[in-house]
Formats: C-alpha cells, sequence, structure tokens
C-alpha cells in the first residue's frame, strides 16, 4: 500500500516555487530536514512536451534523495493523483516558462 502513497511537494528554491511529486516524504536523519525520494515525472513518451517538466526533469536527474530545509516547504499534500508540475515566480505567482525560441524573434 506505501508504494502506491504520492506526496505533491510545494517549496521555495533559489527565488521560485517549485512543485514536484514524490512517492516517499519522511523526517530526514539531518535536523531541520526533509526527505524526498522518488521523485515522480512524466514517463509516457508523447509527441507533446512539456518544457517545465523537463526543466525539472533535467535538474533532478540524479536526485536519489531531496533534503529540503523545513523553513523552505510550503506544503505537503498526499494526492490521488499527478497534476502538472510547475515552477512560478515566489513574488507574483505566475508560472516561469521558457519560451521556445522563435526565427528572427530578438530575446
Amino acid at each position: 500500500m506505501s508504494n502506491h502513497r504520492l506526496f505533491k511537494l510545494t517549496f521555495h528554491n533559489g527565488g521560485k516555487i517549485y512543485e514536484l511529486y514524490a512517492r516517499r516524504v519522511v523526517s530526514s536523519s539531518l535536523w531541520g530536514f526533509t526527505e524526498v525520494a522518488d521523485l515522480v515525472f512524466d514517463s509516457a513518451e508523447s509527441l507533446v512536451v512539456d518544457p517545465t517538466e523537463e526543466r525539472l526533469k533535467a535538474e533532478f536527474a540524479d536526485t536519489r534523495i531531496l533534503h529540503l530545509p523545513m523553513q523552505s516547504i510550503i506544503r505537503i499534500e498526499e494526492v490521488e493523483r499527478r497534476g502538472q508540475l510547475s515552477i512560478r515566480d515566489s513574488t507574483t505567482g505566475e508560472r516561469v516558462i521558457t519560451p521556445f525560441p522563435m526565427p528572427g524573434k530578438p530575446r
């Protein structure tokens, strides 16, 4: 039964608010930290690519266990199913999306 548990984590990271999903969340043996393991990303091969999900996959690709300071955690929810991952600006709350570069359009 515990293998089917799914947690949604919302936390501060570098001036942004991250939302990730994980299978395991426990108090860490490091005082003041929460241990997050078994991060869940979309494994389906599809034609539609979510740039935010790809960015988070790349950032946490080699992460076995994530130790989050308790002060950075906003919320931990146990959920039924995985939703869309997101990175938001911590001041405005708007999603941070890297736009697809268009030819001839200045950056």
